[in-house]
C-alpha cells in the first residue's frame, strides 16, 4: 500500500463531528424552565432586574422583547480581580418553542455550531453546547431564587 492511499485512508476513517441535536435541545430546554421560573410577564424592553440567592446574584436586562422571544443579557456580578472577567452572555428565550439559547458570551460575538479542532482561538468542537451547558450551571446557582424586579426609568 503506497503512502498516499494510507494517507487518504486514515482521512477517510476520521470522523467529523456532529452535534447530538437532541441532547442540544433537552439542554435549551431545561434553560427555557429556568428562566422562566424568574422571568417577569409583563417587563418591557430595557427592564432588569436581579435574582438573588443568598450572595449568588445574576442581573438581568430585557434587550428585546417580541410577541414570540425574548432576548435578555445574563450577568453574575464577582469580587473585582485583574485575572477574571464577569460571565456576561446574551440568550434568546423562545417561548413557542419553549426553548432558550445563548447567542453570545462575553469572549465569542457569534456562536457557530460547530467548530474544527485545533483553530486560532482554541473553541471546543462543541463550543455552543458548552456555553449553554455554562448557562445552565449558572442558572442552577442555587434552586430557590427570589426575584427582586427594578424598572428604568
Amino acid at each position: 500500500m503506497s503512502k498516499m492511499t494510507k494517507s487518504l485512508k486514515g482521512q477517510v476513517n476520521r470522523k467529523r463531528y456532529q452535534p447530538d441535536i437532541n441532547q442540544f435541545l433537552a439542554l435549551c430546554g431545561r434553560n427555557y424552565f429556568h428562566i422562566l421560573k424568574w422571568l417577569p410577564e409583563k417587563a418591557a424592553q430595557g427592564d432588569t432586574w436581579s435574582v438573588e440567592e443568598g450572595t449568588s446574584c445574576l442581573n438581568v436586562r430585557l434587550i428585546e422583547n417580541t410577541h414570540y422571544t425574548q432576548l435578555i443579557e445574563i450577568s453574575r456580578t464577582l469580587p473585582l480581580s485583574d485575572y477574571i472577567d464577569s460571565p456576561c452572555i446574551s440568550v434568546r428565550v423562545y417561548h413557542d418553542a419553549k426553548l432558550a439559547e445563548v447567542l453570545t458570551s462575553r469572549q465569542i460575538s457569534q456562536l457557530s455550531p460547530v467548530y474544527d479542532y485545533p483553530n486560532i482561538r482554541m473553541y471546543h468542537r462543541d463550543e455552543k453546547y458548552q456555553v449553554n451547558a455554562f448557562l445552565e450551571e449558572l442558572l442552577k446557582v442555587g434552586g430557590s431564587f427570589s426575584a427582586i424586579y427594578l424598572s428604568e426609568c
